[in-house]
């Protein structure tokens, strides 16, 4: 039912099947006339396009995902083209010339992981990380590092990017923070617009940090971070754009925009926002949830994990899905194989066989997304 939202990218590819949607997500065709919107935009406003951008379409962007995630203030949420630019500047909201002392766990994107082991490196943090497995009590060992130790950040994804599990009690972690001046980062990029999420409990403590290259479908350029309403920090890394209200102002003083905004960068190719809104728009206009779209992707995973039965496979089989609980897990399945070479060979022999997956040195992840139906065809990997 969904796939006639994609038929430009469905007949770009046609004859594959698509299984690295958590990793490059088909665009629907809302998106195509959404860029062509930002030049036309572009070349109307011209010297105007920035009081046009900031005063329609990041509101329109903000309000659009305040919705989604039940936030109260829409305003709190910024934009920059990567979440590497917002995990940067997070942490250069502590005070140089003392090591901050950050937990977090051993499975965080390479835009969180590399940034602090290269800081590592040099001493000027302290880092902790919890390993993830075993994954059925990772949250209680999590927890009770927080009580036993003082953080300055607490950083930790929803959904880990490795494997697909899912933080079950998002809150209970937040609550377990005793001090009400450490920084907690939500990494919620494998879990927005996949897995039904609301904030709104948690919305005044937490950072959390999205973007649209995964599930929300608009492709790469347009992440965001959602700041606590009682945040004053005031980011060393910093642009302009993050004292755009002050800018007339010219005094020679940094100042920061009293909302979300004080954690913006500077000038940027706002084309990928247009695409974000376009989708989100689409999926409102036609009544699409995020309930929706897991349940639909709940339905092919179990399909596909039946399938799996039929092909007899010696690594693609439901023993080797990293899993705790199929209800709380991520849009896409991944197995452990024995050797990074076993994972490349079996990734680069289903590719031949126009099945494509993507991997992480030993796990070869299968995603699905809503323009796939309930017809998997693998029989061509038969023992």
């Amino acid at each position: 039912m969904y796939k006639k939202y994609y038929k430009l990218f469905l007949e770009a590819n046609s004859g594959i099947q698509h299984y690295a949607s958590h990793s490059h997500h088909f665009w629907p065709d809302v998106t195509r006339s959404a860029t062509l919107q930002y030049w036309d935009d572009s070349a109307r406003f011209v010297d105007d396009k920035w009081d046009h951008i900031f005063g329609k379409k990041i509101p329109e962007a903000q309000n659009l995902i305040a919705d989604i995630l039940n936030l109260s203030h829409p305003e709190q949420i910024a934009f920059a083209p990567n979440t590497h630019e917002f995990v940067y500047r997070l942490l250069s909201c502590f005070d140089p010339k003392k090591k901050t002392k950050i937990l977090t766990s051993d499975s965080e994107f390479y835009s969180f992981d590399r940034q602090v082991n290269r800081l590592s490196e040099d001493e000027l943090i302290d880092i902790e990380k919890i390993q993830t497995t075993p994954f059925d009590n990772f949250e209680d060992r999590f927890i009770e590092k927080i009580k036993k130790n003082h953080y300055d950040m607490i950083f930790l994804s929803h959904v880990f990017f490795n494997s697909g599990m899912l933080i079950k009690n998002l809150k209970r972690i937040v609550e377990a923070v005793p001090d009400e001046n450490t920084m907690i980062v939500i990494d919620g990029y494998h879990g927005f617009m996949a897995i039904p999420t609301d904030l709104q409990e948690i919305e005044s403590r937490v950072f959390y940090l999205s973007g649209s290259y995964k599930y929300a479908q608009g492709g790469e350029g347009c992440c965001f971070l959602h700041v606590p309403k009682t945040s004053k920090h005031r980011p060393l890394y910093t642009g302009w754009f993050a004292g755009f209200g002050d800018l007339a102002k010219n005094d020679g003083s940094v100042n920061y925009n009293s909302d979300g905004m004080r954690f913006a960068g500077s000038t940027m190719d706002f084309t990928a926002l247009y695409r974000l809104i376009s989708v989100l728009d689409l999926f409102k206009s036609e009544k699409i949830t995020v309930q929706d779209i897991h349940s639909h992707i709940q339905k092919l995973q179990a399909n596909f994990r039946e399938h799996l039965l039929l092909i007899d496979h010696p690594f693609l089989t439901e023993k080797n899905i990293l899993n705790v609980d199929y209800n709380y897990h991520g849009h896409f399945l991944t197995f452990a194989m024995p050797s990074p070479e076993h994972t490349k060979k079996l990734h680069d022999e289903l590719k031949a066989k126009r099945i494509w997956t993507d991997y992480r040195a030993s796990k070869l992840r299968f995603g699905f997304g809503i323009y796939q139906n309930d017809c998997i065809d693998l029989s061509s990997m038969k023992k």
